[in-house]
């Protein structure tokens, strides 16, 4: 089946059936013209994926190896998987980043508690699209365990790498600042030419795009310090609005 992922018409060769009803919101209605990407999982691939994943089932396995293909590929097209969640607010899209536990699923859902409009593009795994004007994410069928994300796109105006701290405070980092912690939340392709244009989109990620270190604590004051910084404007709580 064809399905639409990131501005792409993806061809999914899936044996299983669970990947067309975790992907049916992204079906194409058009599946006869071309497609720009394919995916199949070899049995290397599934089994050496099944020893990683025991306990799950070979539908999920088998997703898991899909998706991997799928980003795999796109770098030569101009996209990469960012390990990361993204919010999208007033029709811009906000990324958070950090390791495991730092507290992006509670950050992000400040945002949520405290703002009104605010969307979860992809709450772990979203693909970002090199454009004329800049980035743009896109959700994707595979958003983390919470399943949290929708089927849309918006552009990327903002990187904020998260720390836990006791007391909140926030700085814009340089392009090699950000270069050196975003290497970790990046899935590198195993050929050489998508490597390659996997640093150059990293590159002018960094580059272009304001990135920012948050080190919080789990507080709305934490949340207005990242709002503020990162669109501009003066943060007013959904709840004192009238």
């Amino acid at each position: 089946m064809i399905y639409e992922i990131a501005g792409l018409r993806v061809l999914i060769e899936n044996r299983c059936k669970f990947t067309e009803k975790f992907c049916e919101k992204y079906l194409s209605a058009d599946q006869t013209s071309p497609y720009d990407i394919s995916t199949k999982v070899t049995n290397e691939e599934f089994y050496a994926e099944k020893e990683l994943s025991a306990g799950f089932s070979d539908g999920y396995i088998e997703n898991i190896c899909i998706y991997r293909g799928i980003c795999r590929q796109l770098p030569v097209l101009n996209r990469m998987l960012l390990h990361a969640a993204v919010l999208q607010v007033d029709g811009n899209a906000y990324a958070f980043l950090g390791r495991s536990g730092t507290g992006k699923s509670t950050h992000t859902g400040l945002w949520m508690q405290y703002l009104d409009g605010v969307k979860i593009v992809n709450g772990d795994k979203p693909i970002l699209g090199y454009a004329e004007n800049g980035f743009i994410a896109y959700g994707t069928p595979w958003n983390g365990k919470e399943g949290l994300g929708e089927n849309t796109c918006a552009p990327l105006k903002g990187l904020c790498f998260l720390e836990q701290a006791k007391e909140n405070a926030i700085r814009r980092l340089t392009p090699s600042e950000a270069a050196t912690r975003i290497f970790n939340q990046i899935l590198f392709p195993e050929d050489e030419e998508n490597v390659t244009k996997t640093l150059e989109l990293t590159d002018k990620l960094v580059s272009e795009t304001p990135c920012y270190l948050l080190q919080c604590n789990i507080s709305e004051e934490a949340m207005k310090l990242s709002y503020e910084a990162m669109t501009g404007k003066t943060y007013v709580s959904s709840k004192n609005k009238n």
